[in-house]
């Protein structure tokens, strides 16, 4: 009989493209600048929205924001932010398009001050991943001190659409607070990355 593997609840039951988001990518520790961009315009793109809304126009999203390629993206103008607002494989949500250029350009900032943008994020948990061990799902939290403070230093720095909530999901899903639940087989894969 073939093992059967325990995964965190909330990834199961919504689609197949979901359950391989969790298998493969959620909390996996990222430490490149263009994931890292990615998941900071998706994230911020989910905000009062599902995620399952913004997985599924991922495409969309890499093919409207070139590819999550930052310079490109810090380089739209009002003129190809006013085209995005057509663009029905994104959200188009004017203010959301506007931060996404906005952050870039910020973004671009940080890379100047610290390196990478990966740097400066990964000097909120110590350079460590942060392994926490919930037992249920309604344990996780939805924000934390690190997240709290992430917030308030990238609103410093004129980051938009980056609130404690969107950013404790994006510490999750680029692995620098591993939240499989202990029961998760992603659990321990994570924490040995």
């Amino acid at each position: 009989m073939p093992k059967v593997l325990r995964r965190c609840p909330w990834s199961e039951g919504v689609s197949d493209a979901y359950l391989k988001y969790h298998d493969e990518e959620w909390g996996v520790p990222v430490r490149d600048d263009a994931t890292q961009f990615e998941f900071l315009v998706l994230e911020g793109a989910q905000a009062g929205l599902s995620w399952k809304t913004i997985l599924h126009r991922r495409e969309g999203y890499r093919r409207a924001f070139a590819n999550f390629d930052v310079g490109k993206v810090a380089r739209f103008t009002p003129k190809r932010a006013a085209a995005l607002m057509k663009d029905e494989g994104i959200i188009r949500n004017r203010l959301k398009i506007e931060a996404t250029i906005s952050n870039a350009r910020a973004f671009l900032d940080v890379q100047e001050e610290f390196g990478t943008f990966s740097d400066y994020l990964w000097r909120f948990v110590d350079g460590r991943a942060t392994q926490n061990r919930w037992r249920e799902q309604r344990d996780v939290p939805a924000t934390s001190p690190v997240s709290d403070a992430l917030s308030k230093d990238l609103k410093k720095r004129g980051f938009r659409f980056v609130g404690s909530t969107i950013l404790y999901a994006h510490l999750q899903a680029t692995g620098l607070i591993n939240d499989h639940l202990v029961s998760c087989f992603r659990h321990r894969e994570v924490r040995g990355q």
